[in-house]
């Protein structure tokens, strides 16, 4: 006689950058296994892998591409599948910064983590009277493809390019629109170098105010005895934490 199987609870959520409604499970131990030995490689490729390989398997809503998701989609998915999986809280080791030295232990709960809307974001770029740039969101492996700094101080002229390139979806006017996925990669690039300085610091502004995972905790020290304001940024923190 076959062993019987567990029913799986499902819950529903909101991606941040469509608003669209997605049904999930849970992931289970295989699931796990898969995370906690990525996790112990300390490899950020093979952590990825692992995380959008669990988010496939745990989506039970038809006709989502994990591939095509944004990097605060991923983020946030996961955040909420670990918490629906394991427990809502998570303990995260932080440096004071006070002093820059002392560690402590610091308890979160994944629930009251949100990502709030920048105010000054948009993906439409006016570029001039007529006609209008559409960005689309890097995934998360392009994200960690390109470590994601668009100064031109720590990343290449041509990386940077490429990094806008990838992320441009369409440009429009009244009556006309030209999609990115039609264009050959040098007619993207030849486009992005007829763009003035201004219309790049308004892509720049583009990437600096996309949503980010973000959550502000309370530190306090028990050498100094000061309680801090500390801000964790980013999905491995929180990944590679308790």
């Amino acid at each position: 006689m076959p062993l019987p199987k567990i029913a799986t609870p499902t819950y529903e959520l909101i991606l941040p950058s469509t608003e669209k409604k997605i049904t999930y499970r849970p992931f289970l131990v295989k699931e796990e296994k898969l995370l906690i030995i990525a996790q112990q490689s300390e490899d950020p490729e093979q952590i990825t892998n692992a995380i959008k390989t669990v988010i496939k398997n745990c989506i039970i809503t038809r006709g989502v591409k994990v591939e095509q998701l944004s990097s605060f989609d991923i983020e946030y998915l996961f955040l909420n599948l670990r918490a629906r999986s394991i427990g809502e809280i998570i303990e995260v080791m932080i440096v004071c910064p006070d002093d820059n030295e002392t560690k402590v232990k610091v308890e979160i709960n994944i629930d009251d983590i949100k990502f709030k809307p920048n105010p000054e974001h948009s993906k439409d770029i006016k570029l001039d009277d007529t006609l209008t740039l559409r960005m689309r969101y890097p995934s998360l492996s392009q994200f960690l493809k390109n470590n994601f700094n668009l100064s031109e101080n720590e990343v290449g002229v041509e990386d940077t390019f490429e990094i806008i390139a990838s992320c441009i979806d369409t440009v429009y006017s009244d009556d006309t629109v030209w999609a990115a996925d039609e264009c050959t990669d040098k007619e993207l690039m030849q486009f992005i170098e007829s763009l003035s300085p201004k219309h790049f610091k308004m892509i720049q502004k583009f990437f600096d105010t996309m949503p980010e995972l973000t959550h502000e905790v309370e530190v306090f020290n028990p050498k100094t005895e000061i309680k801090s304001k500390y801000t964790i940024e980013g999905l491995s923190n929180f990944f590679t934490s308790g």
